[in-house]
């Protein structure tokens, strides 16, 4: 019967288990952006990879929590989760409409393009 209780838990551990070392290089350089070694310790990035991907599924787990009623996850449920840390928000908004910027630039650039493969 203890098979039978330990099954369930390990099958949740290896679900639950992810690859170490995605996001190394990106937190390095983020790490020395904000004033760390150029080459910082590996257990520093790692401990720093932790509580990131730990943070990210927290606020993913979240928002699934908000957007559960609806049943669609949408971008606005992750600006009601950080709806109260400003700077946070207005970045969050900022890097939205940049994207929405670029993919209207990106957009009319290949209508141009197919303009002028169409005149060729």
């Amino acid at each position: 019967m203890n098979n039978a209780s330990a099954g369930p838990s390990s099958k949740s551990e290896t679900s639950l288990k992810r690859k170490r070392g995605v996001f190394q290089k990106d937190l390095q350089h983020m790490m020395y952006g904000f004033g760390d070694d150029p080459n910082p310790l590996p257990e520093t990035v790692a401990l720093m990879e932790d509580i990131v991907v730990e943070y990210v599924t927290d606020m993913v787990h979240k928002a699934q929590d908000i957007a559960s009623k609806r049943g669609k996850l949408l971008t606005e449920d992750f600006l009601f989760l950080i709806r109260k840390d400003l700077p946070k928000l207005n970045r969050c908004t900022e890097l939205l409409s940049m994207n929405e910027e670029l993919k209207q630039a990106r957009k009319a650039f290949d209508v141009d393009e197919e303009k002028l493969a169409q005149g060729d």
